[in-house]
């Protein structure tokens, strides 16, 4: 459930249990409105507070069913709208990528969200970062495995980098032993029979 006035936004997560049972409440979430987003209209204010709910709970929503209840009737129709604003159309396909349905509720059954929304208080008083402040950039290496270089001569005729001339050699002069069939790499042996290629790792398994 959710609401907007002109100075807040107001949601409640709720869960249902069975069918015609009362709704659990799980979570609130409320926020004023900077000078910026006081001047959307109507309609963009209560597709805004669908998109704030479900960047705040969205750790509860994905994969699951989600019923929106809402006392605008318009939002049913402007998802269903093409020549709608470029504003509304980017909040249209955050909305796509969860199982949403907006059903109509009025501002007196919606009690709760309708009161957060109008909650007047001062402005919050920790602005929104854009960075993370636990933010990490994290590497992994994974080894190269031995016939990677046989393999990409055998499928594209391609040497490595900074190959020596006498490692070009040897490289041409074993391939004629390997034959690819993807995605695995077999070598025809001595003995006449053909073996799978295979990573180190899987050996020592």
């Amino acid at each position: 459930m959710h609401d907007a006035s002109n100075s807040a936004l107001g949601a409640i997560l709720g869960q249902r249990v069975g069918v015609r049972k009362l709704v659990h409440v799980i979570a609130y979430a409320s926020r004023t409105m900077d000078p910026t987003l006081l001047n959307y209209i109507t309609t963009e204010k209560e597709l805004l507070v669908i998109v704030f709910a479900l960047d705040i709970f969205c750790s509860y929503l994905l994969g699951s069913k989600i019923v929106v209840f809402s006392d605008h009737v318009a939002l049913r129709f402007l998802l269903k709208k093409p020549d709608a604003k470029l504003r509304l159309i980017l909040w249209m396909l955050l909305l796509q990528e969860f199982n949403i349905e907006i059903r109509d509720k009025k501002g007196a059954k919606n009690s709760i969200a309708d009161h957060l929304s109008k909650i007047e208080r001062e402005n919050d008083l920790m602005p929104i970062r854009d960075e993370f402040p636990n933010e990490q950039l994290l590497h992994i290496t994974m080894p190269t495995t031995w016939f990677a270089d046989i393999c990409n001569f055998v499928v594209a005729y391609q040497f490595p980098p900074e190959a020596s001339r006498l490692y070009k050699e040897r490289l041409q002069n074993d391939a004629k032993y390997y034959i690819w069939d993807d995605p695995y790499l077999w070598r025809l042996c001595n003995d006449q029979v053909i073996r799978r290629c295979i990573l180190d790792t899987d050996i020592n398994s």
